[in-house]
């Protein structure tokens, strides 16, 4: 069935309507960054770039690592962009661009998050890396699909009940990584950690600049939330939507996190730059011998 052009909207050239791609511009293998300039700072390792594109906070470079054929993108900050990233992104690979129908036959994406992170516990450093095995959404993103069948319930009712969650905002919801990706990028140099999704920079990771918050004492409870040894480690953006979104629709995804900041111990990376791009390194290496 044809999907109409007010739902899938492409741009004159024929490319999608965000992303300003078309389907031979992107590899099986991506990796998201939210910092437009990190792309570059990625792609440099890439042996060739084929194509550099960019619209927005969307920029695009593909290439080759080790023969192995790969595409970074900017997805900007916050779930609201992960949403149009992640629907696009698998439009260009699982719908027909000349019948505006769904292909029979769906394919599967690689997508690995490289971003930065804040740490809640103590003994997870500035600088230390951390995949994201489960990731908690504290936006409403998921709940606009149908989704609970990739929700972990057990471990949101706790995270309510724990945190004595305020009724007004959005009803937390748990997700996974791909555990086989995941096993592929793991290694003794890099925690396991359950991630919470903020849906903003400040108030919402209780940072107090002017404005009070609502629960002056939301990190500390997340912070303390245990379910069977599971605790929450580290905040920041974009995780539960890419999990959830990846889940929904058949991708593989895992969340690469740099540590810059650890909010118990109040400090900060010295040298957050050179923390990010050792990241970087690592995981290109990883994905470049899978």
């Amino acid at each position: 069935m044809k999907i109409p052009a007010s739902e899938f909207i492409l741009n004159d050239d024929g490319s999608i309507y965000h992303l300003n791609l078309r389907p031979e511009d992107i590899a099986n293998t991506i990796i998201t960054v939210g910092d437009p300039d990190r792309v570059e700072t990625v792609s440099k390792y890439f042996d060739s770039v084929e194509l550099k594109k960019g619209k927005r906070e969307f920029v695009t470079h593909t290439g080759y690592l080790n023969g192995k054929r790969i595409s970074v993108i900017s997805t900007g900050i916050g779930t609201d962009n992960i949403d149009i990233v992640f629907n696009e992104l698998d439009a260009l690979v699982n719908i027909d661009f000349e019948t505006k129908a769904v292909k029979s036959n769906l394919q599967q994406l690689d997508i690995i998050r490289i971003g930065t992170t804040g740490s809640l516990q103590p003994e997870i450093k500035v600088d230390d890396f951390l995949m994201s095995e489960y990731a908690v959404g504290f936006d409403s993103l998921l709940h606009f699909y149908k989704s609970e069948h990739i929700q972990h319930k057990e471990i949101q009712e706790e995270i309510v009940k724990h945190t004595q969650w305020f009724k007004e905002k959005s009803t937390p919801y748990v997700v996974k990584f791909n555990e086989s990706l995941g096993k592929q990028l793991l290694s003794k140099n890099v925690h396991l950690g359950f991630t919470a999704t903020n849906v903003g920079f400040y108030g919402p990771q209780s940072r107090k600049l002017r404005l009070d918050t609502q629960d002056p004492l939301l990190n500390d409870k997340l912070a303390s939330f245990d379910f069977n040894g599971l605790k929450i480690t580290n905040l920041e953006m974009e995780t539960a939507g890419i999990y959830g979104l990846s889940n929904l629709l058949g991708h593989r995804a895992v969340s690469m996190n740099c540590i810059l900041a650890n909010r118990p111990n109040k400090n900060f990376s010295k040298n957050p730059t050179s923390a990010t791009e050792k990241l970087i390194q690592y995981t290109l290496e990883k994905i470049s011998n899978f």
